[in-house]
């Protein structure tokens, strides 16, 4: 779009997703919480996103003096201009049995009462008029002609309808509400689009066939083992014909809770195919990780799977070795610096070597960023990298971006759930790392979100939930030792001081150079409701025998 002075204007999709919101609400009040919802649905983002937002859609309408996008105080947002709808232009059929996800709106025409963007009346109604054809132009090019907007029209998915192949009764519901979940996730990538066909009958009828417009096509059947549900799934390059992705998902079939096992199945399922496309789109702006870099990524990865002070430093030289080999290498900056924070948030660096691996964390993630904006690995670190310095506002914009490409990421969503707990947010914690759970990808990231459950659960004084989540994450890794510290402070204030002196003494044995200084978290940014339960806790470390120093 454009703004008052004739310069081209890009809105980000959010912001456009909430620049349509208002015009359609013009004249009333949208709460924060209404905006949030309605244009971050079921993800946990901090106000800095939808203040983020308005910034933008002030600027692009020129609205310098705040008269057309209006803060009422304690209330929310008010959208101060007139709004009248012209129908839209006719649609092209994508495909007889098809739908888009996104359905074309009528285009918008917004005009303030008195003056437009603070121009004279005559000069007002020709920009009124400019702003209406090219914010209909907005609101119709993603879904009719993406390219009106983008110098490259998104690609776009065609799926079919998850076949059930499992010859159980309750096989035919959960095909299709596993596609429905599938659907839903991928229609809230930012930068692809999604068609997705009418559900049929299995029974009836044939899966539609998918647009031959489309650049890829997800298809998928749905089996049942004797234990298990299985997904497989692939997603192919309609080009070509080529398979881009094959992907196999199980989950537990005597879990009594369907919809969990939906969730995971598509989640599963979803995460991985995300990130293979977010790789396939990514793939011109660098290389792949390849000979010894790869070497190097992998060796360090699996060095560190014991998670001691030995293997960190083993891992970092071989990371630091392999990078001045290969400066300009995009994984191997994202893995040292994803190392590096591992070090910080373990509380592995002494204070000076703290400072040290933080600015040189963020220098390579800055490097990598300039490279690789939208890529998902390096968004991931970004993310991880705010959390771990304090930046926990930043984070919570910077993980919600990453998740805007890949929607079921668990990890990103521990550290979503770590910025809110530190903020004082403990319920919403609470939540994001539930949401993280029953996503339950990727396995490796698995033991994180529990572990962040329990802790938040200890702080919110639910010791009993809290045992339950520690001793989940402590069966997946076994060889960390915060977690037992927290299990025995939960242990100790549900009354049982032996299950507490034995959780501590594992915890001891495990990080043998614990105190109460080098395990305490900085403070920066903290809210007083965190430190004070921070320190509640490590009033019971120091009873079941921490040293203070």
């Amino acid at each position: 779009m454009r703004g008052p002075d004739g310069e081209a204007v890009r809105l980000r999709p959010k912001a456009l997703e909430m620049l349509q919101l208002f015009a359609a609400n013009a004249g009333r009040v949208l709460s924060k919480e209404e905006l949030m919802e309605a244009v971050w649905p079921n993800v946990h983002v901090g106000e800095d996103s939808l203040f983020q937002c308005i910034r933008e859609i002030r600027t692009a309408l020129g609205d310098d003096r705040r008269q057309t996008i209006k803060l009422v105080s304690g209330r929310g947002y008010l959208f101060a201009a007139e709004v009248s709808i012209k129908p839209p232009a006719p649609a092209v059929a994508v495909q007889a049995n098809a739908e888009p996800i996104a359905s074309a709106e009528p285009a918008t025409e917004i005009t303030t009462p008195r003056r437009l963007f603070g121009l004279r009346r005559p000069v007002a109604a020709a920009a009124a008029a400019a702003l209406c054809v090219i914010f209909g132009f907005a609101v119709a090019a993603p879904t009719f002609r993406p390219d009106l907007m983008f110098k490259r029209s998104p690609p776009t998915i065609a799926l079919t309808p998850i076949v059930d192949a499992s010859n159980d009764p309750r096989g035919p519901g959960m095909a299709a509400a596993v596609t429905d979940r599938l659907t839903d996730g991928l229609a809230r990538i930012d930068n692809i689009r999604v068609v997705a066909p009418r559900q049929v009958a299995a029974a009836t009828a044939p899966a539609s066939t998918p647009s031959a417009q489309s650049d890829f096509v997800l298809n998928g059947e749905l089996e049942k083992g004797p234990q298990s549900w299985i997904l497989r799934a692939r997603m192919i390059q309609t080009a070509t014909g080529e398979v881009q992705a094959v992907v196999t998902v199980s989950v537990d079939a005597t879990e009594s809770d369907m919809q969990l096992q939906q969730s995971r199945l598509a989640a599963g399922a979803g995460h991985a195919l995300a990130r293979r496309l977010n790789a396939l789109l990514e793939s011109g702006t660098h290389p792949a990780a390849a000979g010894d870099a790869k070497v190097a990524i992998e060796q360090a990865t699996a060095s560190i799977n014991r998670t001691t002070r030995e293997r960190f430093a083993t891992a970092q030289t071989m990371l630091e070795k392999a990078l001045a080999a290969e400066p300009d290498n995009t994984e191997l900056q994202i893995a040292l610096a994803a190392l590096q924070l591992r070090g910080i948030q373990m509380t592995w660096y002494a204070p000076a070597e703290r400072s040290a691996a933080e600015r040189n964390a963020g220098s390579l993630l800055e490097r990598a960023r300039q490279t690789t904006p939208r890529y998902i690995p390096v968004l991931e670190a970004y993310c991880r990298f705010l959390t771990a310095t304090n930046e926990f506002v930043e984070s919570l914009v910077a993980c919600a971006k990453a998740l805007s490409f890949d929607p079921w990421n668990g990890l990103v969503l521990y550290h979503i759930g770590l910025a809110q707990l530190q903020l004082g947010r403990f319920e919403d914690a609470l939540a994001t790392f539930k949401q993280a759970d029953r996503f339950d990808t990727p396995e490796v990231s698995r033991w994180t979100w529990m572990l962040g459950a329990g802790w938040t659960a200890l702080l919110m004084g639910s010791n009993g939930e809290a045992v339950s989540w520690l001793q989940r994450s402590i069966a997946i890794t076994p060889a960390s030792g915060r977690p037992y510290m927290l299990l025995a402070v939960a242990y100790q204030r549900l009354g049982q001081p032996d299950e507490a002196r034995t959780a501590m003494a594992k915890a001891m044995a495990l990080r043998p150079d614990s105190t109460a200084l080098n395990i305490s978290l900085p403070t920066r940014n903290a809210s007083p409701a965190f430190l004070a339960a921070g320190e509640q806790s490590m009033q019971t470390l120091l009873e079941l025998g921490l040293p203070e120093r």
